[in-house]
């Protein structure tokens, strides 16, 4: 079996297309879903607030954590919506159960911020 010609080779210039590559993700991101502008809107300001209000390192690192754990999930929710319609813009049970299961991972991962910081700043 021969490696597909689209694998890279490694070394740094894999290195540099892989931040290009990233960075152009994040821009589609911004540009395109309204729910990642809504958590990077809400996220920013949390983590500025996460390092002044943390009782400790260790709280800021899981407060911070989940919020950019939000945002990681919010992405990956966003491929798999724009591979389901790339494939049909039709309704298809599987397409449709694909799209939930992703929203499902969002709202847990926003459960898991809310409760993160709930405990982080418990008194």
């Amino acid at each position: 079996m021969s490696d597909s010609p689209f694998k890279s080779r490694g070394g740094l210039r894999r290195v540099m297309n892989a931040a290009r590559y990233s960075l152009a993700g994040l821009r589609a991101a911004v540009r395109h879903e309204a729910a990642f502008r809504q958590e990077l809107a809400l996220g920013v300001p949390m983590i500025v607030i996460a390092a002044l209000i943390a009782p400790g390192r260790w709280h800021a690192l899981a407060m911070i954590g989940s919020v950019v754990l939000v945002w990681v999930v919010e992405l990956l929710n966003s491929a798999i919506e724009a591979l389901a319609d790339a494939q049909s813009t039709e309704h298809h049970p599987l397409l449709g159960r694909a799209k939930d299961l992703g929203s499902a991972a969002v709202m847990l991962s926003l459960i898991l911020a809310a409760a993160t910081w709930a405990v982080a700043l418990w008194r």
